[in-house]
Formats: C-alpha cells, structure tokens, sequence
C-alpha cells in the first residue's frame, strides 16, 4: 500500500498521528465526560453549550473524525506511484485548481467554524475557476455544463460578495444557484465516467458527495438543534467533496492504465 502511491508514507503519518488524538479523546470523554477535545479535534469550534457526552452525540464525532482520518489518507497520499503521463499546460493547470479547491474547501470548514465568518466566497470562487479549467481540459462543445458551472459558483461569488456588503440578495437565487452546481456535478461526474483519465473509485466519490447532503439532511432532521453535535454530519459532506477534488487531481497524474499494461507486457 505504501509504495502504490507517491506521499503514501507521509500521508499514513499524518493520518496516523490525527487517528491517534482522535482516540485518546474520545477515552477522555468517555472517562471523563468531557466532550471540548473531541468537539475541537472533529468540529473545530467550542462545545455547543448544553451538549453532553451522549451515546448520539460520541456517536457522530467519532464519525467525523473517522471520516477526517480518511480524507487526510485521501487527500495527502498523492497519485499512483510510477512516470506520470506527459502533461500540458491546461492538465496541469486543472490540477493545480483541484487541490487550491481541496484546500480551499478544508479552510473554508475550518474558518466558518472557528471565526463564524461565512466563507463561501473563497470556495465557490475557486471553484468557479475549477470550472473554466475544466472544461477546456475535457474539450468538445459542452454549453449546458459550462453554463450550469458559471451560474452555480459565479453566482455564489456574486452572493457571497453582496453579502459581504450586507447588500440585498434577490429571494430564490441561492437556490437556483445551489441546483446549478448540482447539475454541473452530475454532468462533471459524467465527463469523467467516460474519460479514462480519472478512475471508477473517483467518480464514485463524486457521486457520493452528491447524494450525501441529501441523505444527511434526512438524517438530521430528528436530531436535536440544541446540545447535539448534529454539525458533525456537515463534515461528512465536507470530507467527500474534498476527497473527490484531490482524486481528481491525483488521477490526471498518474501513470496511465494503458501504459502500465505495455510496461508489464514489455517485462514479461
């Protein structure tokens, strides 16, 4: 496993060393009953006041910090092992957007949790460059996805902006934006299906991170609003996205299937 991919040693330690704080905090809370390590490891922000050390609400930061544990591997471990592919300036440029929009949404988490500062701005910002990037990578003539990428995360920016400003924001367009990125995942996540620069396991990522929310708002709407650490579903959404836009990246990196075969062709 180590030597299948490129950062795999690092990635394993750092992973390693978050896996390990995670589990002594979650024995303090359980001995203790005090939840503050736990809430700041997995939430990044103070114990919620009210909230306890509850079977539910253990449950769901061990959650958290489960998933967390499996992005930083995701997302640190870096491409395959091998020659990477010849790259041009417009691959290389996407792949540089992909961990700036991995990065971006791992800050973006971080910052709106300890600051309370909405930072959709920087996200959906990055993201809208992910976007152009994107499709002159794929090529071919694709205007509804193109289109369906600029609205959702240009008119995020846009809002974010406004916002900021404590401008007025015309009612329903958040959610015309929010289904434009929608479609613009799903057409992304197709593009890649049917490109063998990306892998099955990536695109089923992408797909997870796009039922995910849906499901996750099902899940948490018995769960109390008050003295629940129902923000830790946030981070499951928030790590799968993560993991989709750094496999994406490391994938255009890696050795192609292709060429793998010849090779090992060649050596037999």
């Amino acid at each position: 496993m180590l030597r299948r991919h490129r950062s795999a040693r690092p990635a394993l330690l750092v992973a390693g060393l978050y896996a390990a704080a995670l589990t002594f905090a979650v024995v303090a809370a359980l001995i203790s009953g005090n939840l503050g390590p736990l809430w700041w490891l997995t939430l990044f922000t103070p114990v919620t006041e009210g909230a306890t050390a509850t079977g539910q609400n253990l449950l769901l930061l061990v959650l958290a910090g489960v998933f967390w544990t499996w992005g930083i591997w995701q997302v640190l471990r870096g491409p395959l092992a091998g020659p990477p592919p010849d790259q041009d300036q417009r691959t290389l440029r996407l792949r540089v957007a992909f961990y700036v929009a991995t990065a971006a949404t791992w800050l973006g988490h971080v910052i709106a949790s300890l600051a309370g500062v909405d930072a959709t701005v920087i996200d959906s910002a990055v993201m809208w460059v992910v976007v152009l990037l994107f499709m002159r990578v794929l090529g071919g003539d694709r205007p509804y996805m193109r289109g369906a990428g600029v609205l959702g995360y240009g008119g995020f920016t846009v809002i974010s902006v406004v916002d900021l400003t404590a401008g007025p924001i015309l009612e329903g367009l958040e959610l015309i934006c929010g289904l434009a990125c929608l479609a613009w995942l799903a057409l992304a996540l197709r593009a890649q299906g049917y490109d063998d620069r990306w892998g099955t396991a990536t695109v089923v990522y992408g797909i997870a991170s796009l039922v995910a929310p849906i499901l996750l708002v099902l899940v948490a709407m018995p769960l109390p609003a008050e003295g629940s650490a129902v923000e830790a579903l946030g981070v499951v959404a928030s790590v799968l996205i993560m993991i989709w836009l750094a496999r994406s990246a490391h994938d255009l990196a890696a050795p192609r299937q292709a060429e793998r075969s010849n090779r090992s062709a060649t050596l037999a």
